[in-house]
């Protein structure tokens, strides 16, 4: 279809309390009416945790299986990350859950090296692409942004996603990336990020946000507050875009080596 309602939900997040965030974006996204997708936050569950060890789940998990009951409830896909164990190994893992309870999964890439990140989980090989309701989606997650060879749109995807806890201290550069890989890639670019402090008091001031493939700001979100809103976003702009201005058809052809 040509139009895709998206849901960003900007929360704020109980440290390394799983009931509690569950409970707590359940009640928020019951006010959402009408949407196709509804994306969460990076580590939705826990917040950006360096103790997988105590608080990794399964992918049988209870998060897993929470986001599969409000997809279905919400006849929307649902995105977001969490922290899970497999193999003996821990990942930030990306969930994009189908209302069908059929998922896809994108490791996190680009381990946050500041916090010791790489330290305790693995980083992804792979990227990821998923086509829902008509539209090519390439989700990815929060340092990813600040690599533009991973993000480069050579699969033509018109939305791009980026889950997040992203601190206000470098807002500036959320914003400017997230403008900037629109631009570049021609395609949408939403970024959704929590709000407050999180436990090792480092806040976060959301500025989640909503941008064309031209990079112009479509979202209005208020710094620090928690809230919920909904956009439409129509593909045949897109493609009118990319057909009138043929940067795509001009960019570099490379090969990623992990």
């Amino acid at each position: 279809m040509d139009q895709l309602q998206i849901s960003l939900v900007q929360p704020y997040l109980h440290w390394e309390e799983p009931d509690s965030n569950r409970q707590h974006l359940y009640h928020l996204i019951q006010n959402i009416a009408d949407t196709d997708l509804i994306i969460l936050p990076e580590m939705f569950a826990t917040g950006f945790t360096m103790q997988p060890l105590a608080l990794a789940e399964p992918e049988s998990g209870a998060s897993v299986r929470w986001m599969k009951k409000l997809a279905r409830e919400k006849e929307a896909a649902v995105c977001g990350s969490l922290v899970i164990s497999e193999n003996n190994k821990f990942y930030n893992r990306l969930f994009f859950v189908k209302p069908d309870g059929s998922y896809h999964t994108y490791n996190k890439r680009h381990l946050f090296t500041l916090a010791g990140e790489e330290k305790v989980y693995t980083a992804g090989k792979e990227q990821l692409v998923v086509e829902y309701a008509g539209w090519k989606i390439m989700p990815l997650v929060c340092y990813d942004l600040r690599f533009p060879v991973w993000c480069r749109n050579t699969a033509e995807a018109e939305l791009m996603i980026f889950v997040a806890n992203w601190p206000e201290r470098r807002s500036e550069a959320w914003k400017s990336l997230l403008k900037a890989r629109a631009i570049e890639n021609m395609c949408y670019v939403t970024g959704v990020n929590r709000v407050g402090n999180d436990g090792n008091e480092v806040f976060h001031s959301g500025d989640s946000g909503v941008y064309d493939e031209l990079g112009q700001l479509l979202s209005d979100f208020a710094p620090g507050q928690e809230q919920v809103k909904t956009f439409t976003l129509q593909k045949e702009q897109v493609h009118r875009s990319r057909e009138r201005f043929s940067f795509l058809k001009d960019r570099d052809l490379f090969r990623i080596e992990v």
